[in-house]
């Protein structure tokens, strides 16, 4: 089925407590390069979430009691067969969601590599004694699981937001319930498939899979029996379930929206300056929450950045995900391109000009042509508002302290990026960029051994990292008197 080697990874219902789940209404999930069905999932609802919760609750005390290196073994059983069918998960993500297959099999790494990082760093949950205030007594802290953890993922990474959450939940000795994004659930139920074969326990790894967002997000922020609530997606939605989640004051982690900066300053190498930009802004056709979403270019070096971007963005091929030479594949919706293309014209309107691109493709309705947008303020909508489609706006700027007012002009702070070759300049700005990531003279910033995150309105929390998997961990306070006697 869809020419891949192994067909039982195309999964058509809900994982729960190990079993597969019917229901009795479908919704397709089609390939946005062409519209085509790819297949029909069953829509579970809000019993099959209340469902999957109970299941995680009944399977806690035997995950969250088996030791760290039992537990380790079968995630690391899990990361091998995600690697050994790198190709077929690689495949069935393009299908779903667009992007080009070489990134679709980047991100299959990319995702294992959290569940192999979490393995071995859930064997390294250690506590403390802290010296007791008097002779007859000793404080002890050990850090325990959270609980049942739930979680709602995006399409832009179907594979890799779930294992980011779902490596650092098992490690730590938790359950986990996800729901994943309508347009891309076949990764998601594709990892499932996989982490039954390695032995994860039933009730462990739950996917519900539905299209009734607003009730299955309720139950899963407000279920007493959910511990942790999890989330990756825009500002607007994490502040509704966060508001949910306050009803029963949850632990909660949310990964939200960004307007990431990009600075080349005039000291910068601007070959490198252009590669980095390139890969930041333009990989997964722009629709990553850290992707550069303003180019801020000294006017020093203004026209040589701008031509060069111009030249290697004109080399970009725009086309379906799975076409050999494509770097740039279609964008999820018919509405997203639609969105992009408003952003585009509104700025044009205030008196940008069009560089490169800035129009449809005619290669399809889900399509929108590299773009590069030049003569940009930063208080033009393009500049204002998260684009998430392959439009680069580039703005000028004259001072150091100029740019770092305008980069921490928004009320997000998830990602960051500049260009310089001054050790000075590269201490001063990292540290006043309000970011929670920044990147330095490096385009791509995620790895699993580092901590990603925002500030301000780009939401809290940590994930990947030993800081990551604290956020699926409660500390307790052990007060151990009369020692002496």
């Amino acid at each position: 089925m869809h020419n891949l080697q192994d067909a039982q990874l195309i999964k058509n219902f809900s994982y729960i407590n190990g079993s597969w789940h019917s229901s009795s209404s479908e919704f397709p999930v089609r390939n946005p390069a062409n519209g085509e069905v790819i297949t029909n999932v069953s829509n579970a609802g809000i019993a099959e979430t209340e469902l999957a919760i109970k299941s995680a609750k009944s399977a806690l005390k035997m995950w969250s009691t088996k030791p760290a290196n039992e537990r380790a073994q079968l995630m690391r059983n899990w990361f091998n067969l995600l690697i050994q069918h790198q190709d077929d998960l690689g495949r069935i993500l393009t299908l779903e969601q667009g992007k080009p297959f070489t990134e679709s099999k980047g991100e299959i790494a990319y995702g294992a590599a959290f569940i192999e990082w979490f393995a071995e760093e859930g064997k390294r949950v250690y506590g403390d004694i802290i010296p007791g205030p008097s002779g007859d007594k000793r404080i002890v802290v050990i850090k325990q699981p959270v609980g049942v953890v739930a979680s709602i993922t995006p399409w832009n990474f179907p594979n890799a937001m779930i294992a980011r959450k779902a490596a650092a939940s098992l490690a730590a000795g938790c359950t986990f319930v996800v729901r994943p994004a309508t347009q891309t659930p076949l990764s998601a139920l594709a990892m499932a498939e996989l982490a039954e074969r390695a032995g994860i326990p039933a009730g462990v790894f739950n996917v519900v899979v539905g299209n009734d967002a607003k009730s299955m997000g309720k139950i899963l922020t407000q279920h007493p029996d959910v511990s942790k609530f999890t989330f990756t997606g825009s500002t607007p939605v994490g502040k509704t379930l966060l508001s949910q989640c306050a009803t029963s004051v949850k632990k909660v982690s949310m990964e939200l929206g960004g307007n990431a900066p990009f600075i080349v300053f005039d000291d910068a190498d601007i070959d490198e300056a252009v590669q980095g930009a390139l890969v930041s802004k333009y990989r997964n056709a722009g629709q990553t929450c850290v992707c550069t979403n303003r180019i801020f270019v000294h006017t020093n070096v203004l026209e040589e950045f701008t031509d060069k971007l111009t030249i290697a963005v004109s080399s970009l091929t725009l086309g379906d995900g799975l076409s050999p030479n494509t770097d740039i594949g279609p964008m999820i919706s018919h509405s997203a391109v639609e969105d992009v293309d408003k952003l585009v014209n509104d700025s044009i309107a205030l008196g940008a000009k069009i560089t490169l691109g800035g129009k449809k493709s005619a290669l399809g309705e889900h399509f929108y042509q590299p773009s590069i947008l030049s003569n940009v303020t930063n208080d033009m909508p393009i500049a204002r508002n998260e684009i998430f489609g392959p439009v680069a706006p580039i703005i000028a700027f004259n001072t150091e302290e100029e740019v770092i007012q305008m980069a921490n002009d928004t009320e997000y702070g998830l990602a960051a990026y500049f260009y310089s070759r001054d050790i000075g300049r590269v201490w001063r700005v990292s540290e006043a960029l309000e970011y929670g990531m920044i990147g330095i003279n490096e385009g791509i910033i995620s790895n699993a051994a580092a901590p990603f995150g925002g500030v301000k309105e780009s939401g809290n929390g940590r994930e990947g990292s030993k800081y990551g998997l604290d956020d699926y961990l409660e500390i307790k306070y052990l007060c151990m008197g009369g020692l002496n006697k």
